[in-house]
Order: C-alpha cells, then sequence, then structure tokens
C-alpha cells in the first residue's frame, strides 16, 4: 500500500460526510432562497395589485359619496330659492294689501266724493253771489273807540240827496 492508499480513518470519513451533508444543505437553502426570493416578487406584484384595487375601490366609494353630497346641496340650494321666493312674494303681498286697506277705509267713497263736489260747487256759488254783494268788503276796527270802518274808493263819483253822501267801498 501507497500512502495514497491508506486506509481512510474514521474522523476523516466522518469529516467527509460532514462536508458533503454541509453542501447539500447549501444547495438546499440556496434551492430555497431562490425560491423564496421569486416568491417575495410575485408577492410584491401581489401587494401592489391589492392595494391598487383598494385605493380604485375607496375612490369610486369617495366619487359616489361627493356625488351624493353634491345633489343634496343642489336640493338644498332649490329650497332656499324657493323659501326666498316665497318670503319676497309675501313682503310684496303685505306691502301691496295693507296700503291698499288703508286707502279703501281713509278714502271716501265714490258717492261721498259726489255728494262732496256737489256741496263744493254749492259753497262757491254762495262765495260768487257773498262777493258781489259786499263780501270784499275790507272791515277793520279804527280809531280808540274800535269803531267800524270800511276802506273806500277815493276816485269813484260821489252819491247821495240833499246832503246826503254816499262813498262807493273799494273793490266795487
Amino acid at each position: 500500500m501507497s500512502e495514497r492508499d491508506h486506509p481512510v480513518g474514521d474522523d476523516t470519513l466522518k469529516f467527509g460526510l460532514l462536508m458533503e451533508s454541509a453542501q447539500a444543505h447549501q444547495k438546499l437553502a440556496e434551492t430555497h432562497l431562490t425560491k423564496l426570493l421569486a416568491h417575495t416578487q410575485g408577492l410584491d406584484d401581489v401587494v401592489r395589485d391589492e392595494i391598487r384595487r383598494t385605493l380604485i375601490e375607496e375612490f369610486q366609494a369617495l366619487s359616489v359619496e361627493s356625488d351624493r353630497a353634491a345633489r343634496a346641496l343642489i336640493a338644498m340650494k332649490r329650497a332656499a330659492n324657493v323659501r326666498a321666493i316665497a318670503w319676497n312674494l309675501g313682503i310684496a303681498l303685505l306691502c301691496t294689501v295693507i296700503p291698499g286697506a288703508i286707502a279703501h277705509f281713509a278714502w271716501p267713497s265714490k258717492s261721498e266724493i259726489t255728494a262732496l263736489r256737489a256741496q263744493r260747487d254749492a259753497l262757491a256759488y254762495n262765495l260768487a253771489e257773498l262777493e258781489q254783494r259786499g263780501g270784499k268788503v275790507d272791515w277793520r276796527q279804527c280809531g280808540s273807540a274800535a269803531r267800524l270802518c270800511v276802506r273806500i274808493d277815493r276816485k269813484a263819483p260821489v252819491y247821495g240827496k240833499k246832503g246826503e253822501e254816499y262813498l262807493v267801498v273799494n273793490g266795487y
């Protein structure tokens, strides 16, 4: 036997088996790492897809909720406009009815107006007749005794018989 052909000792055999076992475990670990890496990359895609799908669902729900809120605001605006129109019409109606009622009760009726016009015409006729009969005479209280006196027209002729004098009152 040569040096090379020495019988292998138990320790060497155990060490060799241990190395083989370590290499097998290393290859198995590398295989599992490769699979884990592939699974991790696939998991990354799955997580991204799940996040994307969740965001899309949430944005769609947000869009639906925003549309519903917008419709509610439009309905509130319409209700407020109707209320404002009703309020304005009510105020306008009150502003029209109140003066109309006051005018109806405060102003004279047509028959009263006719009677008042007739009374005015009669008074105007009486006033004209009174003016013709001396109603324009300028009467005063004169002197310390407060005697009744009138203004006369000095340019008018004097009238009378047997020494009586009559003078024309101013304005006639």
